[in-house]
Protein backbone atom coordinates (compact mmCIF):
# COMPACT_ATOMS: atom_id res chain seq x y z
CA UNK A 1 0.00 0.00 0.00
CA UNK A 2 0.67 3.67 -0.39
CA UNK A 3 2.53 4.76 2.44
CA UNK A 4 2.00 8.69 2.43
CA UNK A 5 -0.21 9.27 4.99
CA UNK A 6 -2.35 12.31 5.38
CA UNK A 7 -1.86 13.48 8.78
CA UNK A 8 -0.10 12.11 11.84
CA UNK A 9 2.54 9.82 12.39
CA UNK A 10 6.58 9.74 13.59
CA UNK A 11 8.23 12.80 13.38
CA UNK A 12 10.51 12.28 10.20
CA UNK A 13 7.43 11.35 8.07
CA UNK A 14 6.12 13.82 5.70
CA UNK A 15 2.48 15.12 7.31
CA UNK A 16 0.34 16.69 5.14
CA UNK A 17 -3.37 17.94 6.00
CA UNK A 18 -6.01 17.99 3.70
CA UNK A 19 -8.74 20.27 4.32
CA UNK A 20 -12.45 19.40 2.44
CA UNK A 21 -13.44 18.23 -0.67
CA UNK A 22 -11.17 20.21 -3.33
CA UNK A 23 -7.82 19.09 -1.81
CA UNK A 24 -8.95 15.35 -1.43
CA UNK A 25 -9.89 15.40 -5.09
CA UNK A 26 -6.49 16.64 -6.13
CA UNK A 27 -5.13 14.02 -3.73
CA UNK A 28 -6.03 11.19 -4.88
CA UNK A 29 -3.62 10.35 -7.90
CA UNK A 30 -0.95 10.39 -5.28
CA UNK A 31 -2.75 8.26 -3.39
CA UNK A 32 -2.91 5.80 -5.97
CA UNK A 33 0.29 7.03 -8.27
CA UNK A 34 -1.97 7.29 -11.28
CA UNK A 35 -5.07 9.00 -12.32
CA UNK A 36 -7.58 5.94 -11.93
CA UNK A 37 -10.44 6.08 -14.98
CA UNK A 38 -13.44 4.61 -14.85
CA UNK A 39 -13.13 3.44 -11.16
CA UNK A 40 -14.69 2.86 -7.52
CA UNK A 41 -11.66 3.82 -5.22
CA UNK A 42 -11.69 3.43 -1.04
CA UNK A 43 -9.71 4.95 1.04
CA UNK A 44 -9.77 3.78 4.99
CA UNK A 45 -8.61 6.62 7.87
CA UNK A 46 -7.53 6.01 11.11
CA UNK A 47 -7.37 7.64 13.94
CA UNK A 48 -8.82 11.01 15.35
CA UNK A 49 -7.38 12.99 12.56
CA UNK A 50 -7.81 10.95 9.93
CA UNK A 51 -4.51 8.59 8.73
CA UNK A 52 -4.61 7.43 5.22
CA UNK A 53 -4.88 3.48 5.36
CA UNK A 54 -5.67 0.87 3.07
CA UNK A 55 -7.17 1.46 -0.15
CA UNK A 56 -8.86 -0.28 -2.91
CA UNK A 57 -10.15 0.23 -6.72
CA UNK A 58 -12.39 -1.43 -9.01
CA UNK A 59 -13.80 -0.48 -12.18
CA UNK A 60 -17.28 0.97 -12.17
CA UNK A 61 -19.65 -2.17 -13.14
CA UNK A 62 -21.73 -1.04 -16.33
CA UNK A 63 -24.75 -2.76 -15.29
CA UNK A 64 -26.80 -0.50 -12.46
CA UNK A 65 -28.01 -4.44 -11.20
CA UNK A 66 -24.61 -5.24 -9.90
CA UNK A 67 -23.93 -2.22 -7.73
CA UNK A 68 -25.98 -3.01 -4.70
CA UNK A 69 -23.57 -6.55 -3.84
CA UNK A 70 -19.96 -4.66 -5.29
CA UNK A 71 -20.85 -1.99 -3.09
CA UNK A 72 -20.87 -4.76 -0.06
CA UNK A 73 -18.05 -6.75 -1.16
CA UNK A 74 -15.74 -3.55 -1.56
CA UNK A 75 -16.73 -2.50 1.98
CA UNK A 76 -16.43 -5.77 3.18
CA UNK A 77 -13.30 -5.77 1.42
CA UNK A 78 -11.63 -2.99 2.96
CA UNK A 79 -13.01 -2.96 6.57
CA UNK A 80 -12.05 -6.25 6.91
CA UNK A 81 -8.47 -6.44 5.08
CA UNK A 82 -7.72 -3.36 7.44
CA UNK A 83 -8.75 -4.96 10.39
CA UNK A 84 -6.56 -8.07 9.26
CA UNK A 85 -3.58 -5.65 9.71
CA UNK A 86 -4.19 -4.76 12.71
CA UNK A 87 -6.54 -1.58 12.59
CA UNK A 88 -9.97 -1.36 11.73
CA UNK A 89 -10.82 2.07 9.77
CA UNK A 90 -12.25 4.92 11.76
CA UNK A 91 -13.71 6.52 8.28
CA UNK A 92 -13.74 5.78 4.84
CA UNK A 93 -13.56 8.44 2.17
CA UNK A 94 -15.18 7.51 -1.81
CA UNK A 95 -14.35 8.60 -5.04
CA UNK A 96 -16.32 8.00 -8.30
CA UNK A 97 -13.98 8.45 -11.54
CA UNK A 98 -15.72 8.45 -15.16
CA UNK A 99 -15.55 10.07 -17.88
CA UNK A 100 -18.25 11.43 -19.27
CA UNK A 101 -19.59 9.57 -22.68
CA UNK A 102 -20.11 11.29 -26.14
CA UNK A 103 -23.09 13.69 -25.55
CA UNK A 104 -23.02 13.11 -21.93
CA UNK A 105 -22.22 16.26 -19.37
CA UNK A 106 -20.32 15.50 -16.27
CA UNK A 107 -22.78 16.72 -14.12
CA UNK A 108 -24.82 13.92 -15.58
CA UNK A 109 -22.04 11.73 -15.03
CA UNK A 110 -22.68 12.90 -11.41
CA UNK A 111 -26.22 12.03 -11.43
CA UNK A 112 -25.83 8.70 -13.05
CA UNK A 113 -23.45 7.44 -10.43
CA UNK A 114 -25.44 8.74 -7.32
CA UNK A 115 -26.68 6.05 -6.74
CA UNK A 116 -24.16 3.78 -6.54
CA UNK A 117 -22.43 6.25 -3.97
CA UNK A 118 -25.22 5.84 -1.75
CA UNK A 119 -25.16 1.55 -2.13
CA UNK A 120 -21.27 2.43 -1.26
CA UNK A 121 -22.34 4.43 2.13
CA UNK A 122 -24.89 2.31 3.05
CA UNK A 123 -22.75 -0.54 2.80
CA UNK A 124 -19.96 0.88 4.91
CA UNK A 125 -22.23 2.38 7.58
CA UNK A 126 -24.12 -0.94 7.72
CA UNK A 127 -20.06 -2.10 9.15
CA UNK A 128 -19.98 0.45 11.19
CA UNK A 129 -17.79 2.57 9.56
CA UNK A 130 -19.36 6.00 8.25
CA UNK A 131 -18.33 7.83 5.35
CA UNK A 132 -16.73 10.92 5.65
CA UNK A 133 -16.66 12.31 2.43
CA UNK A 134 -17.77 10.50 -1.08
CA UNK A 135 -16.78 12.57 -4.50
CA UNK A 136 -17.44 12.26 -7.99
CA UNK A 137 -14.84 13.42 -10.32
CA UNK A 138 -15.66 13.80 -14.01
CA UNK A 139 -14.56 16.02 -17.15
CA UNK A 140 -11.86 18.00 -14.92
CA UNK A 141 -14.82 18.89 -12.17
CA UNK A 142 -15.86 17.17 -8.92
CA UNK A 143 -18.96 16.61 -6.82
CA UNK A 144 -19.46 15.76 -3.03
CA UNK A 145 -22.40 13.46 -2.15
CA UNK A 146 -22.23 14.88 1.10
CA UNK A 147 -22.02 18.11 1.19
CA UNK A 148 -25.66 19.91 0.56
CA UNK A 149 -24.10 23.47 0.83
CA UNK A 150 -24.22 24.66 -2.84
CA UNK A 151 -21.78 27.91 -1.54
CA UNK A 152 -18.82 25.00 -1.08
CA UNK A 153 -20.34 22.76 -3.74
CA UNK A 154 -22.57 24.01 -5.79
CA UNK A 155 -24.48 21.83 -8.64
CA UNK A 156 -22.28 22.41 -11.73
CA UNK A 157 -19.32 21.04 -9.16
CA UNK A 158 -15.87 22.65 -8.72
CA UNK A 159 -13.13 22.53 -11.33
CA UNK A 160 -10.43 20.42 -10.37
CA UNK A 161 -6.59 22.69 -9.89
CA UNK A 162 -4.55 22.42 -12.60
CA UNK A 163 -1.76 19.71 -12.71
CA UNK A 164 1.01 20.13 -9.74
CA UNK A 165 -0.44 23.18 -8.13
CA UNK A 166 -1.97 21.44 -5.20
CA UNK A 167 -0.70 20.99 -1.69
CA UNK A 168 -0.10 17.61 -2.36
CA UNK A 169 1.30 18.39 -4.85
CA UNK A 170 4.10 20.25 -3.91
CA UNK A 171 4.89 17.44 -0.92
CA UNK A 172 4.63 14.76 -3.46
CA UNK A 173 7.31 16.58 -5.48
CA UNK A 174 8.87 17.42 -2.61
CA UNK A 175 9.32 13.76 -1.42
CA UNK A 176 10.18 12.29 -4.87
CA UNK A 177 6.40 10.42 -5.28
CA UNK A 178 5.38 10.57 -9.09
CA UNK A 179 2.16 10.16 -11.12
CA UNK A 180 2.60 7.64 -13.72
CA UNK A 181 -0.48 8.65 -15.91
CA UNK A 182 -3.50 7.62 -16.07
CA UNK A 183 -4.88 4.15 -15.16
CA UNK A 184 -6.15 3.77 -19.13
CA UNK A 185 -2.29 4.86 -19.87
CA UNK A 186 -1.12 2.12 -17.78
CA UNK A 187 -3.25 -0.09 -18.62
CA UNK A 188 -2.21 0.38 -22.77
CA UNK A 189 1.34 -0.54 -22.13
CA UNK A 190 0.24 -4.02 -21.10
CA UNK A 191 -2.43 -4.66 -23.57
CA UNK A 192 -2.38 -6.55 -26.98
CA UNK A 193 -1.16 -4.52 -29.28
CA UNK A 194 -3.75 -3.49 -32.34
CA UNK A 195 -1.31 -2.33 -35.15
CA UNK A 196 -0.80 -3.88 -38.49
CA UNK A 197 2.52 -5.41 -37.79
CA UNK A 198 1.34 -7.88 -35.02
CA UNK A 199 -1.44 -9.95 -37.60
CA UNK A 200 1.28 -12.66 -38.04
CA UNK A 201 1.49 -13.30 -34.19
CA UNK A 202 -1.17 -15.55 -33.57
CA UNK A 203 0.13 -17.78 -36.57
CA UNK A 204 3.56 -17.22 -34.96
CA UNK A 205 1.91 -18.92 -32.13
CA UNK A 206 -0.10 -21.46 -33.51
CA UNK A 207 3.60 -22.86 -35.28
CA UNK A 208 5.37 -22.85 -32.06
CA UNK A 209 2.40 -24.71 -29.92
CA UNK A 210 2.48 -27.24 -32.42
CA UNK A 211 6.16 -27.88 -32.04
CA UNK A 212 6.16 -27.38 -28.37
CA UNK A 213 3.42 -29.19 -27.02
CA UNK A 214 4.65 -32.93 -28.05
CA UNK A 215 8.01 -31.95 -26.30
CA UNK A 216 6.71 -30.63 -23.05
CA UNK A 217 4.44 -33.83 -22.82
CA UNK A 218 7.90 -36.09 -22.40
CA UNK A 219 9.92 -35.23 -19.32
CA UNK A 220 13.46 -34.49 -21.01
CA UNK A 221 11.84 -32.55 -23.96
CA UNK A 222 10.34 -30.19 -21.26
CA UNK A 223 13.12 -29.93 -19.83
CA UNK A 224 15.18 -29.28 -22.58
CA UNK A 225 12.18 -26.26 -23.94
CA UNK A 226 12.33 -24.74 -20.25
CA UNK A 227 16.45 -24.71 -20.79
CA UNK A 228 15.69 -22.68 -23.86
CA UNK A 229 12.40 -20.41 -23.21
CA UNK A 230 15.14 -19.35 -20.29
CA UNK A 231 18.30 -18.98 -22.62
CA UNK A 232 16.28 -17.10 -25.14
CA UNK A 233 14.16 -14.91 -22.96
CA UNK A 234 17.93 -13.93 -21.32
CA UNK A 235 18.92 -13.17 -24.75
CA UNK A 236 16.39 -10.60 -25.39
CA UNK A 237 16.78 -8.76 -21.97
CA UNK A 238 20.17 -8.06 -23.36
CA UNK A 239 19.26 -6.93 -26.80
CA UNK A 240 16.63 -4.49 -24.74
CA UNK A 241 19.23 -3.65 -22.60
CA UNK A 242 21.67 -2.92 -25.12
CA UNK A 243 19.46 -0.78 -27.26
CA UNK A 244 19.95 3.02 -28.06
CA UNK A 245 18.07 4.95 -25.30
CA UNK A 246 14.97 6.88 -27.06
CA UNK A 247 11.97 8.66 -25.09
CA UNK A 248 9.65 7.34 -22.85
CA UNK A 249 6.59 7.76 -25.21
CA UNK A 250 8.71 5.75 -27.75
CA UNK A 251 9.95 2.96 -25.94
CA UNK A 252 7.75 0.26 -26.04
CA UNK A 253 7.57 0.67 -30.03
CA UNK A 254 11.56 0.25 -30.20
CA UNK A 255 11.02 -2.81 -28.04
CA UNK A 256 8.17 -4.22 -30.11
CA UNK A 257 10.31 -3.71 -32.96
CA UNK A 258 13.28 -5.67 -31.32
CA UNK A 259 11.47 -9.21 -31.04
CA UNK A 260 10.29 -11.14 -33.67
CA UNK A 261 6.93 -12.85 -33.44
CA UNK A 262 8.91 -16.12 -33.42
CA UNK A 263 10.68 -15.14 -30.58
CA UNK A 264 7.77 -13.70 -28.84
CA UNK A 265 5.88 -17.04 -29.29
CA UNK A 266 8.29 -19.29 -28.17
CA UNK A 267 9.20 -17.65 -24.76
CA UNK A 268 5.08 -16.87 -24.67
CA UNK A 269 4.38 -20.32 -24.71
CA UNK A 270 7.38 -21.79 -22.41
CA UNK A 271 6.24 -19.42 -19.56
CA UNK A 272 3.30 -21.34 -19.39
CA UNK A 273 5.03 -24.16 -17.59
CA UNK A 274 5.22 -23.16 -13.87
CA UNK A 275 8.82 -23.84 -12.98
CA UNK A 276 10.31 -21.59 -16.34
CA UNK A 277 7.97 -19.34 -14.88
CA UNK A 278 9.43 -19.14 -11.38
CA UNK A 279 12.98 -19.22 -12.79
CA UNK A 280 11.97 -16.55 -14.72
CA UNK A 281 11.06 -14.48 -11.40
CA UNK A 282 14.76 -14.59 -10.19
CA UNK A 283 15.28 -11.56 -12.88
CA UNK A 284 13.48 -9.13 -9.96
CA UNK A 285 16.58 -6.90 -9.05
CA UNK A 286 19.55 -5.07 -9.75
CA UNK A 287 20.46 -4.76 -13.49
CA UNK A 288 18.42 -7.81 -14.90
CA UNK A 289 15.00 -6.12 -13.46
CA UNK A 290 14.61 -2.95 -15.69
CA UNK A 291 15.19 -5.46 -18.75
CA UNK A 292 13.02 -8.26 -17.82
CA UNK A 293 10.39 -5.89 -17.10
CA UNK A 294 10.82 -4.37 -20.64
CA UNK A 295 10.61 -8.13 -21.75
CA UNK A 296 7.54 -8.93 -19.72
CA UNK A 297 6.08 -5.99 -20.81
CA UNK A 298 6.68 -6.72 -24.62
CA UNK A 299 5.37 -10.33 -24.29
CA UNK A 300 2.05 -9.11 -22.57
CA UNK A 301 1.65 -7.04 -25.87
CA UNK A 302 2.00 -9.50 -27.94
CA UNK A 303 -0.84 -11.88 -26.14
CA UNK A 304 -3.93 -11.18 -29.05
CA UNK A 305 -6.41 -13.00 -30.19
CA UNK A 306 -7.47 -16.21 -28.66
CA UNK A 307 -3.94 -16.15 -26.83
CA UNK A 308 -5.25 -13.48 -24.69
CA UNK A 309 -5.43 -16.26 -21.60
CA UNK A 310 -1.45 -16.24 -22.03
CA UNK A 311 -0.76 -13.10 -21.08
CA UNK A 312 -1.28 -14.14 -17.33
CA UNK A 313 2.49 -15.12 -17.34
CA UNK A 314 4.27 -12.33 -18.73
CA UNK A 315 1.49 -9.73 -17.16
CA UNK A 316 2.14 -11.59 -13.45
CA UNK A 317 6.04 -11.42 -14.05
CA UNK A 318 5.88 -7.67 -15.06
CA UNK A 319 3.68 -6.97 -11.88
CA UNK A 320 6.10 -8.80 -9.78
CA UNK A 321 9.44 -7.03 -10.86
CA UNK A 322 7.39 -3.79 -10.39
CA UNK A 323 6.40 -4.47 -6.81
CA UNK A 324 9.60 -5.75 -5.89
CA UNK A 325 11.31 -2.76 -7.07
CA UNK A 326 8.98 -0.26 -5.87
CA UNK A 327 6.10 0.72 -8.08
CA UNK A 328 3.36 -0.20 -6.36
CA UNK A 329 0.75 1.26 -8.77
CA UNK A 330 2.51 -0.13 -11.72
CA UNK A 331 2.20 -4.03 -9.75
CA UNK A 332 -1.29 -3.65 -8.81
CA UNK A 333 -2.01 -2.65 -12.30
CA UNK A 334 0.05 -5.18 -14.26
CA UNK A 335 -1.40 -7.72 -11.52
CA UNK A 336 -5.26 -6.75 -11.76
CA UNK A 337 -4.86 -7.53 -15.74
CA UNK A 338 -3.08 -10.72 -15.21
CA UNK A 339 -6.18 -11.88 -13.13
CA UNK A 340 -8.83 -10.33 -15.82
CA UNK A 341 -7.01 -12.81 -18.42
CA UNK A 342 -7.13 -15.63 -16.43
CA UNK A 343 -8.88 -15.10 -13.01
CA UNK A 344 -7.87 -18.47 -11.36
CA UNK A 345 -4.00 -17.95 -12.15
CA UNK A 346 -2.64 -18.88 -8.56
CA UNK A 347 0.62 -16.89 -9.11
CA UNK A 348 -1.23 -13.68 -9.53
CA UNK A 349 -3.81 -14.07 -6.84
CA UNK A 350 -1.05 -14.41 -4.29
CA UNK A 351 0.85 -11.33 -5.55
CA UNK A 352 -1.65 -9.41 -5.96
CA UNK A 353 -3.45 -9.98 -2.19
CA UNK A 354 0.50 -9.31 -0.83
CA UNK A 355 0.87 -6.65 -2.95
CA UNK A 356 -2.39 -4.42 -1.81
CA UNK A 357 -2.30 -6.09 1.69
CA UNK A 358 1.03 -4.17 1.83
CA UNK A 359 3.33 -6.62 2.95
CA UNK A 360 7.07 -6.58 2.20
CA UNK A 361 8.20 -8.39 -1.57
CA UNK A 362 11.86 -9.02 0.20
CA UNK A 363 10.32 -12.31 1.92
CA UNK A 364 9.74 -13.29 -1.39
CA UNK A 365 12.54 -11.64 -2.84
CA UNK A 366 14.88 -14.01 -0.53
CA UNK A 367 13.16 -17.17 -1.29
CA UNK A 368 13.89 -17.01 -4.44
CA UNK A 369 17.84 -16.20 -4.02
CA UNK A 370 17.77 -18.94 -1.99
CA UNK A 371 16.38 -21.03 -4.80
CA UNK A 372 18.97 -19.89 -7.49
CA UNK A 373 21.59 -20.14 -5.01
CA UNK A 374 20.82 -24.35 -4.33
CA UNK A 375 20.44 -24.94 -8.09
CA UNK A 376 23.63 -22.82 -8.86
CA UNK A 377 25.36 -25.18 -5.80
CA UNK A 378 23.98 -27.88 -7.84
CA UNK A 379 25.30 -27.10 -10.80
CA UNK A 380 28.65 -26.86 -9.52
CA UNK A 381 28.77 -29.85 -7.92
CA UNK A 382 27.62 -32.08 -10.56
CA UNK A 383 30.61 -30.38 -12.89
CA UNK A 384 32.83 -31.07 -10.07
CA UNK A 385 31.87 -34.59 -9.92
CA UNK A 386 31.73 -35.06 -13.42
CA UNK A 387 35.43 -33.87 -13.72
CA UNK A 388 36.37 -36.53 -11.83
CA UNK A 389 37.78 -39.94 -13.74
CA UNK A 390 35.88 -42.93 -13.34
CA UNK A 391 36.37 -46.64 -14.47
CA UNK A 392 35.70 -47.68 -17.19
CA UNK A 393 32.46 -50.51 -17.28
CA UNK A 394 32.40 -53.28 -19.86
CA UNK A 395 29.96 -51.95 -22.54
CA UNK A 396 27.43 -54.78 -22.18
CA UNK A 397 26.86 -53.41 -18.70
CA UNK A 398 26.75 -49.47 -19.73
CA UNK A 399 24.22 -50.80 -22.53
CA UNK A 400 21.68 -52.77 -19.95
CA UNK A 401 21.90 -49.91 -17.48
CA UNK A 402 20.61 -47.23 -19.96
CA UNK A 403 18.11 -49.62 -21.46
CA UNK A 404 16.25 -49.43 -17.72
CA UNK A 405 16.23 -46.48 -17.18
CA UNK A 406 15.17 -44.96 -20.31
CA UNK A 407 11.29 -43.87 -20.36
CA UNK A 408 9.41 -44.09 -24.06
CA UNK A 409 6.67 -42.09 -25.24
CA UNK A 410 4.44 -44.88 -24.72
CA UNK A 411 5.59 -45.70 -20.41
CA UNK A 412 3.11 -45.45 -17.51
CA UNK A 413 5.68 -42.51 -16.64
CA UNK A 414 5.32 -40.70 -19.67
CA UNK A 415 1.36 -41.17 -20.05
CA UNK A 416 1.46 -39.52 -16.44
CA UNK A 417 3.37 -36.87 -17.29
CA UNK A 418 0.93 -35.91 -20.41
CA UNK A 419 -2.11 -36.29 -18.43
CA UNK A 420 -0.37 -33.91 -15.66
CA UNK A 421 0.53 -31.63 -18.56
CA UNK A 422 -3.41 -31.31 -20.00
CA UNK A 423 -4.34 -31.38 -16.41
CA UNK A 424 -2.19 -28.33 -15.78
CA UNK A 425 -3.86 -26.99 -18.85
CA UNK A 426 -7.40 -26.88 -18.03
CA UNK A 427 -8.41 -28.47 -21.39
CA UNK A 428 -7.83 -26.08 -24.86
CA UNK A 429 -4.74 -23.98 -24.24
CA UNK A 430 -2.25 -25.03 -26.56
CA UNK A 431 0.29 -25.31 -24.76
CA UNK A 432 -0.12 -27.21 -21.47
CA UNK A 433 -0.48 -23.63 -18.94
CA UNK A 434 -0.07 -23.87 -15.34
CA UNK A 435 -0.74 -21.32 -12.75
Amino acid sequence: MNKHHESTGPADEQQITLRGPAELADALPYLMGFYPNDSVVMVALHGGRGRFGGRLRLGIPQSPQEWPSTAEQLAECLVKGSERRGERPEAIVIFLCQDPADGEAPGQVMERLRPLAQRLRTACGALEVPVLEALCISGGRYWSYCCPDPRCCPADGNSLSLPGTSVMAAAATYAGIQVQGSLREMEARLSPLKTPSVADQPQALDSAGAALVPRILDEEGRKEVARETLVLARALMKRLREAPTTAPSAADIQDDSLISHDEAAAVILGLQDRETRDKAAEWMEGPEAESALRLWRALSRRCVGPYGEHAAAPLTLAGWVSWSTGDEPGARVALGLALRADPEYTFAQLLHQACNQGLDPETLRRCLRGARSDRTGRSSHRKERSAVPRAVRPPAVRRKRAQSGSVRPGTTAARRRARESRADGRGGTKSGRQP
